[in-house]
């Protein structure tokens, strides 16, 4: 027995393996769940209950998705070029302690129509910047990104609790660490009135759409691709490398800084040690249940989301832990690179 590179992969091979990947997945939770003595049914039944049940759990679901919108697509573009970003955490963070340190000095008087664009740029600057110098060790020292980037994310959470400890404390925040507050006029509009939904939301499918028209429909779309595919034939091609991977690392950094500025002007206000509870991370798993497809990652976000915000009523209803919703997210993962595995190759005798 041996496996065999498929020269051609059928549309429909394309379309189901992120569905067979997740309902793998859902299957082996459910296990967990019936292990909990819990029925399974009810059980995920709960959980879209949960996320979409009632105007306020739905408005909070595409909430949560918001920034794992955006840090998937960080993702996304970088892996799908060989740029292995595994610092969207930490970009996340410099993103949003830019835009509070920005929006609570400097543009703190400014008129929203104003200071949103430009919190929302200095966001995705302070993002990028913190991809930069890991593509810069590998290009001029031969540096694996993967152990530099994720490195950084560590880094970049402690220079932001010392910033909220000392310079950026909030002094009116009774001793509690965080950062001062952006003003009222530079918090994003909301989508919905009395809710959490804001327009970052629609940034974020906006982005999505231009990414996939980007890497679909231009030359640095294709060159972002060949350098994924083969950098070797990419050079030989007359492909610019280091050009065009600069170019993919601002465009992945800047947009997991984005979302961090978006988290800060469309939620909180402020910046925390505990803003994201792993946007970073989970950015790649929704990239990887994506297929590194920008408007696949919308519907992995969604499914992300919606797993984490069903969870909290799954649990209070059947009294099963909420980390059935991690452990699911992990098998999708898991069961995404087998069925990408078996797209990809045939077993052959």
């Amino acid at each position: 027995m041996r496996f065999e590179r498929r020269e051609h992969r059928p549309l429909f091979l394309v379309v189901l393996t992120p569905l067979l990947a997740v309902a793998a997945a859902l299957a082996l939770s459910g296990l967990l769940i019936a292990a909990a003595g819990a029925p399974v049914f009810e059980a995920y039944w709960r959980i879209l209950v949960g996320a979409f049940g009632s105007r306020l759990s739905a408005t909070e679901t595409l909430t949560r998705a918001t920034p794992l919108m955006l840090t998937g697509l960080a993702a996304a573009v970088a892996f799908r070029a060989r740029v292995w970003n595994i610092g969207g955490e930490g970009q996340f963070y410099l993103g949003a302690i830019a835009v509070a340190a920005v929006g609570s000095r400097l543009l703190a008087e400014a008129p929203g129509y104003l200071s949103i664009p430009l919190l929302l740029f200095t966001g995705a600057i302070a993002g990028m910047l913190l991809l930069i110098l890991p593509l810069w060790l590998r290009l001029r020292f031969s540096v694996d990104e993967v152990v530099t980037s994720l490195l950084l994310n560590f880094v970049a959470v402690l220079f932001v609790s010392m910033l909220i400890d000392g310079p950026l404390k909030d002094p009116l925040a009774f001793g509690w660490p965080q950062s001062q507050s952006v003003s009222d006029a530079a918090m994003l509009p909301k989508l919905v009135a009395r809710s959490r939904l804001h327009w970052g939301f629609g940034i974020a499918l906006v982005l999505a759409v231009v990414i996939h028209i980007v890497q679909s429909r231009t030359v640095f779309g294709l060159k972002s691709r060949a350098a994924g595919l083969s950098p070797e034939g990419a050079v030989f091609a007359g492909v610019p490398l280091a050009r065009t991977l600069l170019l993919v690392a601002c465009l992945s950094g800047g947009l997991a800084g984005l979302a961090g500025a978006v988290e800060v002007l469309g939620v909180k206000g402020y910046v925390t040690t505990d803003l994201s509870p792993g946007f970073g991370y989970s950015g790649i798993v929704v990239a990887m249940l994506a297929g590194l497809h920008p408007l696949g990652v919308v519907l992995a976000a969604l499914f992300t989301a919606t797993m984490f915000v069903g969870a909290d009523g799954m649990s209070r209803a059947l009294k099963i832990p909420t980390y059935i919703a991690d452990v699911t997210v992990a098998l999708s993962l898991i069961t995404m690179l087998v069925a990408v595995f078996f797209a990809q190759y045939r077993i052959r005798r």
